[in-house]
């Protein structure tokens, strides 16, 4: 399979992709491969109908039309690479067309379930003092979780207000933090920190055991406890404040360019969900508000 494993790379390579996203690709053009292989077909000379009789087994199966489409979009890819690199003559899915697949609403929050949450933390005590101050930061600049429990102390720049900020297939980017989490920021550095670890010299900013970066897993454990004591009871998602950051910007009248950069998305299109997000609202407020709503 030395062609998936050439695709893969050139894929890391060029666009940056995250190793999780690699090992989707990776899975499911073993998958294909495989099956090719089982109907005595070439990964470079599939038949007219494998494609077709494999994505109708697997919505008999139960697979859903997101699950396909994501299927299709890696096998695509693939032999876009292999047309671009003399391998092939012609694409064989040239003519496939992905399925539409309407974009599911990532989970979110009210401003004032944010501002519940965010105040939940037991500001007298060193971990609700760190809480307080990764919700802050959350919230304020977008962040994902891995980037928010993997931040260290030489990343951040208070006279600046501005977060160094590696993500996806590691690229960085400098985010801006607003005054609020500035704030939480100092006070949380200047009198919770070194409270919180045996070794204040070790690089992690927000320290859980033995002075390594708090998990996200921990984490994802403190923000479920200060949801349940703010009294929201819907699910939360490891992006919840995320989504939240995103949609109260463009519903406050952010560019949509500017909200693209600052969650550090390559693509603009992965942006435009929260543009569903801030209409879905839209219209909720008017069918609940309007006299003929």
């Amino acid at each position: 399979m030395h062609l998936i494993e050439a695709c893969l790379d050139d894929l890391w390579l060029g666009q940056g992709a995250s190793d999780n996203t690699l090992a989707a690709y990776r899975r499911d053009l073993m998958a294909w491969a495989a099956r090719l292989e089982a109907r005595g077909e070439s990964l470079l000379a599939p038949g007219s109908e494998a494609l077709a009789d494999w994505l109708d087994e697997r919505r008999e199966a139960g697979y859903r039309l997101r699950s396909n489409a994501r299927l299709l979009s890696s096998l695509r890819r693939f032999y876009r690479w292999a047309l671009a690199e003399g391998r092939l003559d012609r694409d064989p899915l040239a003519e496939v067309r992905l399925p539409r697949v309407r974009p599911s609403l990532p989970d979110t929050l009210e401003e004032g379930e944010v501002e519940r949450l965010l105040a939940a933390p037991d500001l007298d005590t060193a971990l609700g003092l760190r809480d307080r101050a990764m919700l802050e930061v959350l919230y304020g600049a977008g962040l994902r979780v891995s980037e928010l429990v993997g931040l260290t102390t030489d990343a951040l720049n208070l006279r600046q207000g501005v977060v160094r900020v590696r993500g996806k297939g590691d690229k960085e980017r400098l985010v801006p933090l607003g005054e609020e989490a500035l704030h939480w920021l100092s006070r949380y550095l200047r009198t919770a920190r070194g409270a919180l670890m045996r070794d204040p010299s070790r690089p992690a900013l927000f320290p859980g055991r033995g002075d390594a970066c708090l998990t996200r897993q921990a984490f994802w454990h403190r923000i479920k406890a200060h949801a349940l004591a703010a009294g929201i009871d819907r699910p939360l998602s490891p992006h919840t404040l995320r989504h939240a950051f995103a949609t109260h910007l463009l519903n406050h009248g952010a560019n949509l360019r500017v909200v693209q950069l600052l969650l550090g998305h390559s693509d603009l299109s992965t942006t435009q969900i929260y543009t569903h997000v801030a209409q879905a609202r839209l219209e909720a407020l008017h069918a609940d508000h309007h006299p003929r709503g």
